[in-house]
Protein backbone atom coordinates (compact mmCIF):
# COMPACT_ATOMS: atom_id res chain seq x y z
CA UNK A 1 0.00 0.00 0.00
CA UNK A 2 1.11 3.81 -0.98
CA UNK A 3 2.06 6.01 2.23
CA UNK A 4 0.32 9.52 1.87
CA UNK A 5 4.03 10.70 2.02
CA UNK A 6 4.61 8.38 -1.65
CA UNK A 7 1.11 9.50 -2.25
CA UNK A 8 2.19 13.33 -2.23
CA UNK A 9 5.73 12.59 -4.12
CA UNK A 10 4.29 10.78 -7.11
CA UNK A 11 1.64 13.55 -7.47
CA UNK A 12 4.40 16.45 -7.31
CA UNK A 13 6.42 14.22 -9.96
CA UNK A 14 3.94 13.68 -12.60
CA UNK A 15 3.29 17.51 -12.79
CA UNK A 16 6.22 18.94 -11.78
CA UNK A 17 6.47 22.67 -12.93
CA UNK A 18 2.49 22.73 -13.71
CA UNK A 19 0.67 22.53 -10.55
CA UNK A 20 0.53 22.89 -6.59
CA UNK A 21 0.39 19.66 -4.64
CA UNK A 22 -1.96 17.46 -4.33
CA UNK A 23 -3.74 15.19 -2.36
CA UNK A 24 -5.58 11.82 -4.37
CA UNK A 25 -8.33 9.70 -3.62
CA UNK A 26 -7.37 6.20 -2.50
CA UNK A 27 -9.93 4.54 -4.87
CA UNK A 28 -6.97 5.82 -7.65
CA UNK A 29 -4.27 3.97 -5.99
CA UNK A 30 -6.63 0.61 -5.75
CA UNK A 31 -7.24 1.04 -9.59
CA UNK A 32 -7.10 -2.38 -11.69
CA UNK A 33 -4.79 -2.88 -14.21
CA UNK A 34 -6.07 -2.87 -18.10
CA UNK A 35 -5.35 -6.72 -19.49
CA UNK A 36 -2.14 -7.37 -21.04
CA UNK A 37 -0.80 -6.25 -24.42
CA UNK A 38 -3.52 -3.30 -24.85
CA UNK A 39 -2.74 0.42 -24.48
CA UNK A 40 -4.92 1.99 -21.94
CA UNK A 41 -6.57 5.22 -22.67
CA UNK A 42 -8.15 8.40 -20.54
CA UNK A 43 -9.80 11.33 -22.07
CA UNK A 44 -9.19 14.71 -20.61
CA UNK A 45 -11.93 17.65 -21.96
CA UNK A 46 -15.51 15.63 -23.33
CA UNK A 47 -16.51 17.83 -25.45
CA UNK A 48 -17.68 17.97 -29.33
CA UNK A 49 -13.69 16.94 -30.18
CA UNK A 50 -13.23 14.88 -27.38
CA UNK A 51 -16.30 12.13 -28.40
CA UNK A 52 -15.67 11.91 -31.82
CA UNK A 53 -12.18 10.72 -30.71
CA UNK A 54 -13.54 8.72 -28.00
CA UNK A 55 -16.07 6.64 -30.46
CA UNK A 56 -12.81 6.13 -32.91
CA UNK A 57 -10.77 4.53 -30.34
CA UNK A 58 -13.63 2.54 -28.53
CA UNK A 59 -13.87 0.80 -31.54
CA UNK A 60 -9.91 -0.30 -31.77
CA UNK A 61 -9.49 -3.67 -30.14
CA UNK A 62 -5.35 -2.87 -29.54
CA UNK A 63 -6.76 -0.31 -26.59
CA UNK A 64 -9.27 0.28 -23.47
CA UNK A 65 -10.34 3.46 -22.66
CA UNK A 66 -10.33 3.05 -18.54
CA UNK A 67 -11.04 6.51 -17.82
CA UNK A 68 -12.72 10.19 -18.78
CA UNK A 69 -12.27 13.75 -17.38
CA UNK A 70 -14.18 16.94 -17.37
CA UNK A 71 -15.20 19.95 -15.49
CA UNK A 72 -18.32 19.48 -16.18
CA UNK A 73 -20.39 16.65 -14.57
CA UNK A 74 -22.94 16.21 -17.34
CA UNK A 75 -20.05 15.56 -19.72
CA UNK A 76 -17.93 13.54 -18.06
CA UNK A 77 -20.65 11.45 -16.80
CA UNK A 78 -21.90 10.98 -20.88
CA UNK A 79 -18.83 9.81 -21.84
CA UNK A 80 -18.53 7.35 -19.18
CA UNK A 81 -21.59 6.44 -20.17
CA UNK A 82 -20.46 5.72 -23.64
CA UNK A 83 -17.53 3.88 -22.79
CA UNK A 84 -20.03 1.71 -20.79
CA UNK A 85 -22.04 1.14 -23.02
CA UNK A 86 -19.61 0.21 -26.19
CA UNK A 87 -18.19 -2.42 -24.63
CA UNK A 88 -21.08 -3.37 -22.92
CA UNK A 89 -22.44 -3.73 -26.41
CA UNK A 90 -18.86 -5.53 -27.66
CA UNK A 91 -19.50 -7.96 -24.87
CA UNK A 92 -15.88 -6.60 -23.75
CA UNK A 93 -15.44 -9.73 -20.81
CA UNK A 94 -11.65 -7.60 -20.24
CA UNK A 95 -13.48 -4.46 -19.40
CA UNK A 96 -13.24 -3.56 -15.89
CA UNK A 97 -15.02 -0.03 -15.74
CA UNK A 98 -14.67 3.79 -16.23
CA UNK A 99 -13.92 5.83 -13.70
CA UNK A 100 -14.44 9.90 -14.36
CA UNK A 101 -12.80 12.52 -12.78
CA UNK A 102 -13.89 16.13 -12.44
CA UNK A 103 -9.81 16.91 -11.91
CA UNK A 104 -7.15 15.81 -14.56
CA UNK A 105 -4.50 15.47 -11.71
CA UNK A 106 -6.64 12.30 -10.63
CA UNK A 107 -6.55 10.66 -13.69
CA UNK A 108 -2.64 11.19 -14.91
CA UNK A 109 -2.07 9.56 -11.25
CA UNK A 110 -3.17 6.38 -11.96
CA UNK A 111 -0.01 3.68 -13.07
CA UNK A 112 -2.36 1.65 -15.27
CA UNK A 113 -3.13 4.56 -17.65
CA UNK A 114 -0.39 4.31 -20.52
CA UNK A 115 -1.31 7.07 -22.78
CA UNK A 116 -4.33 10.27 -22.84
CA UNK A 117 -6.38 12.59 -25.21
CA UNK A 118 -6.57 16.01 -24.62
CA UNK A 119 -9.33 17.78 -26.11
CA UNK A 120 -9.88 20.99 -23.85
CA UNK A 121 -10.32 24.25 -24.65
CA UNK A 122 -6.62 25.70 -25.94
CA UNK A 123 -5.57 27.23 -22.24
CA UNK A 124 -4.98 24.41 -20.79
CA UNK A 125 -3.74 21.84 -23.68
CA UNK A 126 0.17 22.96 -22.26
CA UNK A 127 -0.27 22.52 -19.20
CA UNK A 128 -2.14 19.04 -19.08
CA UNK A 129 0.23 17.78 -22.21
CA UNK A 130 2.99 18.57 -20.05
CA UNK A 131 1.70 16.85 -16.60
CA UNK A 132 0.96 13.77 -18.41
CA UNK A 133 4.07 13.51 -20.16
CA UNK A 134 5.82 14.22 -16.54
CA UNK A 135 3.69 11.73 -15.40
CA UNK A 136 4.85 8.91 -18.14
CA UNK A 137 1.49 9.14 -20.37
CA UNK A 138 2.04 9.14 -24.45
CA UNK A 139 0.31 11.61 -25.83
CA UNK A 140 -2.62 13.15 -28.17
CA UNK A 141 -3.52 16.39 -27.95
CA UNK A 142 -5.97 18.44 -29.68
CA UNK A 143 -4.61 21.80 -32.28
CA UNK A 144 -3.78 24.71 -31.58
CA UNK A 145 -1.22 22.57 -29.51
CA UNK A 146 -0.59 25.85 -27.33
CA UNK A 147 -2.36 29.03 -25.95
CA UNK A 148 1.40 30.87 -26.76
CA UNK A 149 4.78 30.40 -28.11
CA UNK A 150 6.42 29.79 -24.79
CA UNK A 151 3.94 26.83 -24.28
CA UNK A 152 5.26 25.32 -27.56
CA UNK A 153 8.87 25.54 -26.51
CA UNK A 154 8.33 23.91 -23.04
CA UNK A 155 5.66 21.29 -24.64
CA UNK A 156 9.01 20.46 -27.08
CA UNK A 157 11.37 19.95 -24.11
CA UNK A 158 8.82 18.22 -21.94
CA UNK A 159 8.10 15.18 -24.41
CA UNK A 160 11.67 14.95 -25.78
CA UNK A 161 13.33 14.68 -21.87
CA UNK A 162 10.21 12.40 -20.94
CA UNK A 163 10.92 10.13 -24.77
CA UNK A 164 7.55 9.92 -25.03
CA UNK A 165 5.29 10.17 -28.18
CA UNK A 166 3.00 12.98 -29.11
CA UNK A 167 0.91 13.42 -31.54
CA UNK A 168 -0.85 16.75 -32.63
CA UNK A 169 -4.17 16.83 -33.78
CA UNK A 170 -3.38 18.32 -37.32
CA UNK A 171 -5.25 15.31 -38.57
CA UNK A 172 -5.19 16.61 -42.52
CA UNK A 173 -1.61 15.45 -42.36
CA UNK A 174 -3.48 12.03 -42.70
CA UNK A 175 -5.27 12.79 -45.55
CA UNK A 176 -4.58 11.97 -49.26
CA UNK A 177 -5.36 15.25 -50.65
CA UNK A 178 -3.41 16.95 -48.51
CA UNK A 179 0.28 14.80 -48.63
CA UNK A 180 -0.30 14.68 -52.60
CA UNK A 181 -0.76 18.42 -52.95
CA UNK A 182 2.26 18.95 -50.52
CA UNK A 183 4.15 16.51 -52.83
CA UNK A 184 3.15 18.24 -56.13
CA UNK A 185 4.75 21.33 -54.66
CA UNK A 186 8.19 19.88 -52.97
CA UNK A 187 8.72 18.48 -56.33
CA UNK A 188 8.80 21.51 -58.46
CA UNK A 189 5.75 20.19 -60.82
CA UNK A 190 4.24 23.55 -60.10
CA UNK A 191 7.44 25.25 -60.73
CA UNK A 192 9.46 27.63 -58.16
CA UNK A 193 6.53 28.76 -55.64
CA UNK A 194 5.44 32.53 -55.90
CA UNK A 195 3.30 32.77 -53.16
CA UNK A 196 1.04 30.88 -50.24
CA UNK A 197 -2.50 31.73 -49.64
CA UNK A 198 -4.04 30.23 -45.96
CA UNK A 199 -8.01 30.58 -45.97
CA UNK A 200 -9.33 31.02 -42.28
CA UNK A 201 -11.53 33.46 -40.15
CA UNK A 202 -10.36 36.26 -38.07
CA UNK A 203 -8.14 36.82 -35.28
CA UNK A 204 -9.49 36.96 -31.23
CA UNK A 205 -10.83 39.11 -29.41
CA UNK A 206 -11.00 40.09 -25.78
CA UNK A 207 -13.55 38.23 -24.30
CA UNK A 208 -16.32 40.44 -23.95
CA UNK A 209 -19.72 37.49 -22.67
CA UNK A 210 -21.97 38.75 -19.92
CA UNK A 211 -22.23 37.26 -17.11
CA UNK A 212 -24.95 34.41 -16.56
CA UNK A 213 -26.34 32.32 -13.42
CA UNK A 214 -23.66 29.85 -12.59
CA UNK A 215 -23.83 26.43 -14.71
CA UNK A 216 -24.99 23.53 -11.61
CA UNK A 217 -22.23 20.64 -12.30
CA UNK A 218 -19.49 22.88 -13.32
CA UNK A 219 -16.10 23.22 -11.53
CA UNK A 220 -15.74 26.35 -13.01
CA UNK A 221 -12.71 28.05 -11.40
CA UNK A 222 -11.41 24.71 -12.90
CA UNK A 223 -12.52 25.51 -16.25
CA UNK A 224 -10.80 28.99 -16.11
CA UNK A 225 -7.23 27.72 -14.93
CA UNK A 226 -4.22 29.36 -15.68
CA UNK A 227 -6.03 31.94 -17.69
CA UNK A 228 -8.50 34.44 -15.98
CA UNK A 229 -11.32 33.86 -13.86
CA UNK A 230 -14.06 35.46 -15.83
CA UNK A 231 -17.80 35.57 -15.32
CA UNK A 232 -19.36 32.66 -15.85
CA UNK A 233 -21.01 32.39 -19.79
CA UNK A 234 -22.72 29.86 -21.20
CA UNK A 235 -20.90 30.72 -24.41
CA UNK A 236 -17.42 30.22 -22.99
CA UNK A 237 -18.26 26.42 -21.47
CA UNK A 238 -22.10 25.41 -22.86
CA UNK A 239 -24.41 23.94 -20.78
CA UNK A 240 -24.25 20.43 -20.50
CA UNK A 241 -23.48 17.79 -23.28
CA UNK A 242 -23.83 19.91 -26.53
CA UNK A 243 -23.10 19.14 -30.64
CA UNK A 244 -21.22 22.62 -31.27
CA UNK A 245 -17.74 24.04 -30.88
CA UNK A 246 -18.12 26.68 -28.34
CA UNK A 247 -16.89 30.07 -29.20
CA UNK A 248 -14.17 30.35 -26.10
CA UNK A 249 -11.97 29.56 -29.19
CA UNK A 250 -12.81 33.07 -30.03
CA UNK A 251 -11.58 34.90 -26.94
CA UNK A 252 -8.05 36.40 -26.69
CA UNK A 253 -7.86 34.39 -22.92
CA UNK A 254 -9.00 31.25 -24.08
CA UNK A 255 -8.11 30.97 -27.50
CA UNK A 256 -6.63 32.48 -30.46
CA UNK A 257 -9.39 32.66 -32.97
CA UNK A 258 -9.65 31.22 -36.02
CA UNK A 259 -5.94 32.28 -36.90
CA UNK A 260 -4.89 29.08 -34.42
CA UNK A 261 -8.27 27.38 -34.89
CA UNK A 262 -8.39 26.73 -38.90
CA UNK A 263 -4.70 28.33 -38.64
CA UNK A 264 -3.67 26.13 -37.09
CA UNK A 265 -4.52 23.09 -39.92
CA UNK A 266 -3.91 25.24 -43.10
CA UNK A 267 -0.43 26.99 -41.85
CA UNK A 268 0.39 23.77 -40.75
CA UNK A 269 -0.49 22.19 -44.88
CA UNK A 270 1.23 25.60 -46.44
CA UNK A 271 4.49 24.99 -43.83
CA UNK A 272 4.34 20.92 -44.83
CA UNK A 273 4.61 22.04 -48.27
CA UNK A 274 7.42 24.59 -48.31
CA UNK A 275 9.50 22.15 -46.11
CA UNK A 276 9.36 24.97 -43.09
CA UNK A 277 8.30 22.20 -40.50
CA UNK A 278 10.37 22.87 -37.20
CA UNK A 279 11.48 26.48 -38.41
CA UNK A 280 9.01 29.13 -39.89
CA UNK A 281 8.60 32.48 -40.75
CA UNK A 282 11.53 35.32 -40.75
CA UNK A 283 9.63 38.17 -40.86
CA UNK A 284 5.12 38.70 -39.46
CA UNK A 285 3.58 41.89 -41.74
CA UNK A 286 0.71 43.62 -39.82
CA UNK A 287 -2.18 44.81 -42.62
CA UNK A 288 -3.62 48.40 -42.20
CA UNK A 289 -5.74 49.00 -39.71
CA UNK A 290 -4.80 45.58 -37.74
CA UNK A 291 -6.30 46.02 -35.02
CA UNK A 292 -9.81 46.14 -36.90
CA UNK A 293 -8.07 43.56 -39.89
CA UNK A 294 -10.11 40.02 -40.34
CA UNK A 295 -7.30 39.28 -43.16
CA UNK A 296 -4.28 40.15 -44.63
CA UNK A 297 -1.74 39.24 -42.10
CA UNK A 298 1.65 38.06 -43.83
CA UNK A 299 4.44 35.41 -42.84
CA UNK A 300 7.59 35.65 -44.78
CA UNK A 301 10.12 32.71 -44.36
CA UNK A 302 13.50 32.75 -45.17
CA UNK A 303 13.08 31.71 -49.06
CA UNK A 304 11.12 35.20 -49.40
CA UNK A 305 7.84 33.14 -50.39
CA UNK A 306 4.91 35.03 -48.27
CA UNK A 307 2.02 33.05 -46.93
CA UNK A 308 -0.82 35.63 -46.84
CA UNK A 309 -3.87 34.84 -44.56
CA UNK A 310 -7.61 35.51 -47.08
CA UNK A 311 -11.08 34.58 -45.75
CA UNK A 312 -12.20 33.83 -49.15
CA UNK A 313 -10.12 31.50 -50.25
CA UNK A 314 -9.61 27.32 -50.99
CA UNK A 315 -7.99 26.46 -47.50
CA UNK A 316 -4.21 26.86 -48.96
CA UNK A 317 -3.70 27.25 -52.04
CA UNK A 318 0.13 27.18 -53.97
CA UNK A 319 0.85 29.68 -56.46
CA UNK A 320 4.34 28.95 -58.70
CA UNK A 321 6.02 29.60 -61.83
CA UNK A 322 4.40 26.66 -63.79
CA UNK A 323 0.80 26.31 -62.12
CA UNK A 324 -0.93 25.91 -58.71
CA UNK A 325 -2.08 23.41 -56.33
CA UNK A 326 -5.31 23.93 -54.18
CA UNK A 327 -6.12 21.93 -51.32
CA UNK A 328 -9.02 22.17 -48.60
CA UNK A 329 -10.93 18.84 -46.71
CA UNK A 330 -12.60 16.86 -49.71
CA UNK A 331 -11.05 19.72 -52.80
CA UNK A 332 -8.48 19.32 -54.91
CA UNK A 333 -7.43 21.64 -58.03
CA UNK A 334 -4.07 21.41 -60.10
CA UNK A 335 -3.38 23.91 -62.51
CA UNK A 336 -0.28 23.31 -65.46
CA UNK A 337 0.63 26.66 -67.53
CA UNK A 338 -2.91 28.34 -67.31
CA UNK A 339 -5.14 25.30 -67.43
CA UNK A 340 -6.98 22.99 -65.03
CA UNK A 341 -5.91 19.43 -64.93
CA UNK A 342 -7.52 17.85 -62.19
CA UNK A 343 -10.41 19.01 -60.21
CA UNK A 344 -12.79 18.37 -57.49
CA UNK A 345 -15.06 20.87 -55.73
CA UNK A 346 -17.37 18.41 -54.07
CA UNK A 347 -20.55 17.30 -54.91
CA UNK A 348 -21.31 19.57 -57.45
CA UNK A 349 -18.21 18.43 -59.71
CA UNK A 350 -20.01 16.02 -61.86
CA UNK A 351 -18.54 12.39 -63.39
CA UNK A 352 -15.47 12.49 -61.09
CA UNK A 353 -14.51 11.91 -57.80
CA UNK A 354 -11.99 13.36 -55.20
CA UNK A 355 -9.60 10.18 -55.02
CA UNK A 356 -10.23 9.52 -58.67
CA UNK A 357 -8.68 13.28 -59.05
CA UNK A 358 -5.96 12.89 -56.97
CA UNK A 359 -4.48 9.89 -57.67
CA UNK A 360 -4.20 10.51 -60.91
CA UNK A 361 -2.38 14.24 -60.19
CA UNK A 362 0.03 11.72 -58.26
CA UNK A 363 0.90 8.59 -61.41
CA UNK A 364 1.06 11.78 -63.48
CA UNK A 365 3.53 13.97 -61.82
CA UNK A 366 4.73 12.09 -58.91
CA UNK A 367 5.86 7.94 -60.02
CA UNK A 368 9.58 9.47 -60.19
CA UNK A 369 9.06 11.96 -57.55
CA UNK A 370 12.53 12.72 -55.04
CA UNK A 371 10.48 13.84 -52.37
CA UNK A 372 7.83 11.41 -50.92
CA UNK A 373 6.29 12.50 -47.30
CA UNK A 374 5.61 10.77 -44.36
CA UNK A 375 2.46 8.53 -45.56
CA UNK A 376 -0.34 8.24 -42.27
CA UNK A 377 -3.40 6.69 -44.06
CA UNK A 378 -5.02 7.51 -40.16
CA UNK A 379 -4.18 9.81 -37.89
CA UNK A 380 -5.28 7.95 -34.41
CA UNK A 381 -3.69 4.52 -35.97
CA UNK A 382 -0.69 6.62 -36.96
CA UNK A 383 -0.42 7.33 -33.11
CA UNK A 384 -0.92 3.92 -31.89
CA UNK A 385 1.30 2.33 -34.35
CA UNK A 386 4.51 5.60 -32.83
CA UNK A 387 3.69 4.08 -29.32
CA UNK A 388 4.36 0.86 -30.30
CA UNK A 389 7.64 1.56 -32.25
CA UNK A 390 8.66 4.43 -30.27
CA UNK A 391 9.19 6.77 -33.62
CA UNK A 392 8.08 10.47 -34.09
CA UNK A 393 4.28 10.46 -35.73
CA UNK A 394 3.16 12.23 -38.53
CA UNK A 395 2.32 15.26 -36.72
CA UNK A 396 5.14 15.41 -33.62
CA UNK A 397 5.05 17.68 -30.93
CA UNK A 398 7.64 19.87 -33.10
CA UNK A 399 5.70 20.18 -35.90
CA UNK A 400 2.62 21.58 -34.26
CA UNK A 401 4.60 23.83 -32.09
CA UNK A 402 6.19 24.98 -35.22
CA UNK A 403 2.64 25.47 -36.80
CA UNK A 404 0.82 26.97 -33.64
CA UNK A 405 4.18 29.45 -32.95
CA UNK A 406 3.77 30.41 -36.90
CA UNK A 407 -0.73 31.37 -36.11
CA UNK A 408 0.68 33.18 -32.86
CA UNK A 409 3.13 35.31 -34.31
CA UNK A 410 0.38 36.00 -37.23
CA UNK A 411 -1.92 36.70 -34.12
CA UNK A 412 0.41 39.11 -32.15
CA UNK A 413 0.79 41.38 -35.85
CA UNK A 414 -3.23 42.06 -35.90
CA UNK A 415 -2.91 42.44 -31.87
CA UNK A 416 -0.03 45.13 -31.91
CA UNK A 417 0.20 45.84 -35.69
CA UNK A 418 3.56 46.62 -37.70
CA UNK A 419 6.07 44.92 -38.83
CA UNK A 420 8.67 41.83 -36.56
CA UNK A 421 11.47 40.49 -37.73
CA UNK A 422 11.64 36.95 -36.05
CA UNK A 423 14.57 34.29 -35.56
CA UNK A 424 12.59 30.83 -35.89
CA UNK A 425 16.10 29.00 -34.16
CA UNK A 426 16.44 30.98 -31.19
CA UNK A 427 12.37 32.05 -31.59
CA UNK A 428 13.00 35.26 -30.36
CA UNK A 429 11.48 38.90 -31.96
CA UNK A 430 14.92 40.66 -33.83
CA UNK A 431 13.06 43.56 -34.26
CA UNK A 432 9.66 45.40 -34.08
CA UNK A 433 8.62 42.88 -31.63
CA UNK A 434 8.36 42.41 -27.27
CA UNK A 435 9.04 38.96 -25.63
CA UNK A 436 6.24 39.48 -23.68
CA UNK A 437 3.97 38.59 -25.97
CA UNK A 438 5.45 35.07 -26.03
CA UNK A 439 3.77 34.07 -22.85
CA UNK A 440 1.18 35.03 -20.69
CA UNK A 441 0.22 36.11 -17.04
CA UNK A 442 -0.69 32.78 -15.11
CA UNK A 443 -3.32 32.58 -12.31
CA UNK A 444 -2.90 31.37 -9.33
CA UNK A 445 -0.26 28.06 -8.44
CA UNK A 446 -0.69 27.18 -12.31
CA UNK A 447 2.34 27.92 -14.59
CA UNK A 448 4.40 26.45 -17.51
Amino acid sequence: MHTASSRRHFIQAAVAGVAPPFILPSRVWSAETAPGGRLTLGFIGNGKMNSGHLNSFLGRKEVQVVAVCDVDTNRRENAKKTVIERYSKDKETAFKGCEAYNDFRELLARKDIDAVVIATPDHWHAIIAIAALNAGKDVYCEKPLTHNVHEALALIDATRSNNKVLQTGSQQRSSKEFRVACELVRNGVIGKIQRVETQFGSPAKPNANKEEPMEPGLDWNLWCGPAPLAPYSSILSPRGVHNHFPAWRNTREYGGGMVTDWGAHHVDIAQWGLGEDEKGPVEIIAPEKHDEATQGAKLIYASGIPLTHVNNGFGVSFHGEGGEVHVNRGKFKLVMGGKVVHEFLGKDTKGTSLDREVVMAERTFLTDAKVKLYNSPNHHQDWLDCIKTREKPICDVAIGAGTVISCHLMNQAYYHGGTQKWDPLKHAYLSGGDASWLTRDYRGAWKV
